[in-house]
């Protein structure tokens, strides 16, 4: 079978395969109207033969962002049907006085409560009432209601009410998720936020994958990446879409640790830049998750590699606000019109700034298959500087310093803001639009060095390769530590344990190859949130290590509770091998520098430029800037002051002084 790995991004779809020994790539505009066209129409271009595919889609997290789920209902216990409503008391804007929370994706008028109600030990203290329950799914039923989420009081510790709507539910063939399924954990309302939006797109994503597979051979194998860097069953995703929330960006998190780590750097900070958005991550020896992420304002509570988004990305549109201030993004071209120089946009973008400072060479752009026209941009770049009263040089110069601000601003988030130096960190450069910025934006963070693996613009596709089938399992236990011994710890593990060795056998993980990761939640009794640890015999005194890490300061005298129990089951799979080469030395072959021109980098005035083709440069090879690399999925930009080396795995390695 031909394994390929596909990344759907809001510009071009990437596509990369897996021919007997070699690794090979392909890329094609997206197609935003039906995602899916674009998916098969690569797919089938690289072959008609039986397939492995593993597809990172954006299909769920574009339904939650554009309010383009289905109509969903939900059922909760009496006297809490505002519960997604009224969330916790933050305010996502302190000082927007005008601020406005989004709107819930499930209205007022679709929230039911029923009978029923468990203390929170799960002692039942009001039986639920299968008569009620009928009549209410009825209505929803007559409401032509596609899918019901289902989130009761103390379902983690008694699912009896649950299952009884669910059954119901199921009898009117109405789609139903439930909470117990989907995240069997304390505190209401993130329980509940997540059950909802896992209802509101899990019938988009059955559609879209339904719509797949039925164009795929019989014996095709369609597997969706997850946004917690592994993989499942395309069945699996059609029932836990939710899980495939940034499942592209996680693609790429993964692509980085594993080519990363062979070259030898553990310590990075991940810089995705695509056309509509940039995603950045920070890996210190491995993946950083998070248990707490939002989507429109609305919090998501399933494990989630730790990745942090901004609307700034190749067709990012630059335009003046009211007060005549430049502004870039968040606001895409996208595919389609795309940017002014790919023929049919009308509206200044990042790329086309790049394009009008040479700093992107139109006749090299997607390996010379797709066309740029440099002439079309000029008379957009002369009207708008008229309008800001600057030269058109200083526009596009404006243009590409606010999109790097904003970057910058991201990685800080990431970096600065949870306790780590990025001048400790090599920046792991990737995406259609990295290489363009990756140098500049290390410059400003004083990191030294910027990693640039081959094929930077698939590697979301090619980690997607790497990825390994990974399923997440979790409980709320609530425990003090003076009543938790490890070995009564571990036994409430063994419920988990079945149900993941049940699933990863049904995923079709051999027992061989499946493996198991132990986790808690602690904290401080009285703390209002907890750390997730590793679980072993001292996790006591590890909560204690990692509270001291993460908020500089610990407690031994004072009490802890255990919180959650996490499983990670892994069910490790084949991976791609990366060609180690010998090193051919320093100089660059004659064919490598294939012209000259004229860039503008940090001044106004144009510098002399090597022009270099990526296919042609040999591990060893050493060289300085001012040069532009350019290869079929990138373009790489390397200031004056910037030095370059290729590695033996063919990744470019720029550092910020002589060599």
């Amino acid at each position: 079978m031909i394994i390929i790995g596909v990344d759907t991004g809001g510009t071009f779809t990437d596509f990369v395969y897996i021919e007997g020994d070699e690794i090979k790539i392909y890329k094609r505009l997206s197609t935003p109207a039906n995602p899916a066209e674009a998916v098969l129409d690569g797919i089938n271009k690289i072959s008609s033969d039986d397939k492995n595919i593993i597809h990172g889609s954006t299909v769920a997290t574009n339904a939650i962002l554009e309010r383009k789920g289905v109509k969903t209902a939900l059922i909760v216990n009496k006297g809490f049907e505002d519960i997604i409503e009224i969330g916790r008391q933050n305010r996502e804007e302190l000082y927007n006085l005008s601020y406005q929370r989004p709107k819930q994706v499930v209205p007022e008028e679709l929230r039911f409560g029923i009978k029923g109600r468990l203390l929170y030990d799960g002692t039942i203290i009001e039986d639920c009432d299968e008569n009620e329950i009928d009549e209410i799914i009825q209505h929803i039923k007559e409401l032509d209601i596609e899918s019901l989420a289902v989130s009761l009081l103390f379902s983690y510790v008694d699912n009896s009410h649950e299952k009884v709507v669910e059954k119901i539910a199921n009898k009117y063939n109405i789609p139903v998720s439930c909470s117990y399924k989907v995240l069997p954990e304390f505190r209401e309302f993130e329980r509940t936020s997540t059950t909802v939006l896992n209802s509101y797109v899990s019938p988009i994503m059955h559609r879209y994958i339904n719509f797949l597979q039925n164009n795929l051979n019989k014996k095709d194998i369609l597997r969706i990446m997850q946004s917690n860097g592994g993989s499942i069953s395309a069945e699996t995703a059609m029932v836990e879409s939710i899980r495939t929330i940034l499942s592209g960006p996680a693609g790429g998190a993964v692509g980085a640790l594993e080519i990363g780590k062979l070259a030898g750097f553990d310590k990075l900070i991940t810089f995705d830049m695509g056309g509509t958005s940039t995603d950045v991550s920070l890996i210190d020896g491995k993946l950083s998750y998070t248990y707490e992420s939002k989507i429109s304002g609305m919090p998501i509570k399933v494990p989630m590699i730790d990745i942090h988004t901004v609307g700034a990305g190749g067709g990012s549109i630059a335009y003046l606000d009211e007060g005549g201030a430049l502004k870039v993004g968040p606001e895409s071209a996208g595919a389609d019109p795309g940017p002014i120089c790919y023929g049919k946009g009308s509206k200044i973008t990042v790329t086309d700034a790049n394009l009008y400072l040479g700093r992107l060479i139109p006749e090299f752009f997607l390996g010379g298959n797709m066309k740029l026209s440099i002439d079309k941009i000029n008379s957009y770049f002369d009207n708008l500087a008229e309008k800001a009263k600057m030269t058109p040089v200083e526009l596009a110069k404006g243009i590409l310093e606010i999109a790097n601000v904003n970057m910058e601003r991201a990685i800080r988030v990431i970096s600065v803001e949870k306790g780590f130096n990025p001048a400790e960190f090599t920046l792991f450069s990737f995406g259609g639009a990295g290489g363009m910025h990756a140098a500049f934006l290390a410059e400003n963070l004083s990191i030294n060095n910027v990693f640039i693996p081959k094929n930077p613009g698939i590697l979301s596709a090619f980690g997607m390769l790497m990825a390994d089938i990974i399923k997440d399992y979790s409980l709320t236990i609530m425990i003090d530590e003076a009543n938790a011994s490890y070995s009564d710890i571990e036994n409430r593990f063994e419920p988990l344990l079945k149900k993941a060795a049940n699933d990863m056998k049904t995923e079709g993980v051999n027992e061989d190859s499946l493996n198991f990761e132990y986790y808690i939640d602690m904290r401080y009794k009285g703390q209002s949130h907890e750390i997730t640890i590793p679980f072993n015999k001292n996790f006591v005194e590890t909560f204690h290590e990692f509270h001291d890490r993460n908020f500089g300061y610990k407690n031994i005298k004072k009490s802890t509770e255990i919180v959650n129990i996490r499983l990670k089951a892994v069910g490790a799979l084949k991976k791609p091998v990366i060609k180690k080469y010998e090193l051919n030395g320093k100089n660059l072959a004659e064919d490598a520098i294939i012209a000259e021109k004229d860039v503008i980098f940090n001044d106004v005035s144009p510098v002399k430029t090597k022009i270099i083709n990526r296919d042609n440069l040999k591990p060893g090879n050493i060289f300085s800037g001012p040069a532009i690399v350019v290869e079929y999925t990138s373009t790489i930009v390397i200031p004056p002051v910037w030095n370059a080396k290729v590695d033996e795995y063919e990744n470019i390695i720029l550092e910020y002084k002589k060599i």
